[in-house]
């Protein structure tokens, strides 16, 4: 990678971070919209509290510099990188609570739940969530009503059932969570005690199955929906789908890697979890070396199928890089 070509990524990827906070700081403010009633004060502090002030924003980068390969630029496409920002962050606030991955710190500072409470933290991910589909609804994020569609449909699709939402439930499975519960609920009934369940060995299909869905989904809807900004036709969104899953895929085990690797302080967050979990990942399947140097292939193989666009996809291809080797 050139160090033009490194420049110009560094440079595009902060000025999105900076203006997606921007859009989000905006669209969370204590402002009513048309339609609502009054924004409880409190309410709005958590929620802005888990989607301001921190993070790459990956997938809003994701989202505009596809939409730029196809010349759509402006307001509407920050809105719509704002909106999947805004469905992420949902997914980190519901993620730490204590029924989910119980954790205290994100992004250097206590998750929502802590920083207020967990009834508040809940409520402050269904605002998000919501906010984020009337964000795509709105005629200022596009004035073709098929396009919005097709985005709130391409983001439901990613966090729902068969996506995001699922792809936590395969994970607490793997955990034993869904036995667990079962058992302790029998035991109580019976009077007696034992042990909790362990968690599920997963092969790879099944790992990349599950994280493909938990964590893949929101990336690759990210690269897609740049493409419908840009009215890609529906060869070069299914092509450009492709590669956002492999570097949805390299994220996951890039993830993976920095839990075993890093420090807490590093990463702004916990590490160390998933060995302690016995949480089932390609990393624990096969170690860090051999999953490392399968990281190269899979950028490789990412990167390929930017080469219709030629340098266009340059910015793309460095972001497969960023993702893949971030923190080495």
């Amino acid at each position: 990678m050139s160090e033009s070509i490194l420049d110009s990524f560094n440079t595009r990827l902060a000025d999105t971070a900076a203006a997606v906070e921007t859009e989000i700081d905006r669209l969370t403010s204590s402002t009513v919209l048309p339609g609502e009633i009054a924004r409880p004060q409190r309410l709005v502090d958590a929620v802005r509290h888990g989607a301001l002030g921190g993070g790459k924003r990956l997938r809003p980068f994701l989202i505009v510099e596809t939409a730029r390969l196809f010349g759509a630029t402006g307001p509407g496409v920050l809105r719509a990188a704002a909106a999947f920002e805004m469905l992420h962050c949902y997914s980190l606030v519901h993620d730490d609570l204590p029924a989910m991955d119980d954790d205290d710190m994100r992004r250097g500072r206590p998750t929502v739940h802590r920083a207020f409470d967990e009834a508040t933290a809940i409520l402050a991910g269904d605002a998000l969530l919501t906010l984020a589909f009337d964000t795509l609804a709105d005629l200022a994020t596009d004035p073709d009503p098929a396009v919005r569609a097709a985005l709130v449909l391409e983001l439901a699709r990613a966090a729902g059932i068969g996506g995001m939402a699922g792809g936590q439930m395969l994970d607490l499975e793997a955990e034993g969570r869904e036995a667990e519960g079962l058992e302790a609920k029998s035991r109580e009934a019976e009077g007696r005690n034992g042990s909790l369940s362990r968690p599920l060995a997963l092969d790879e299909p099944a790992i990349r199955r599950l994280q493909a869905m938990k964590t893949g989904a929101l990336i690759r809807a990210s690269v897609v929906a740049g493409a419908i900004l840009g009215r890609a036709d529906e060869a070069t969104r299914d092509q450009l789908g492709r590669f956002g899953a492999l570097i949805g895929l390299a994220f996951q085990v890039a993830d993976d890697i920095l839990d075993v690797e890093a420090t807490a302080e590093a990463v702004g967050k916990a590490t160390g979890k998933d060995a302690a979990k016995g949480k089932a990942t390609l990393v624990a399947l096969y170690g860090v070396d051999v999953m490392r140097a399968r990281l190269e292939e899979i950028v490789k193989e990412a990167s390929a199928l930017l080469a219709p666009h030629g340098e266009r996809g340059a910015v793309l291809a460095a972001a497969a890089q960023f993702i893949a080797f971030r923190g080495h």
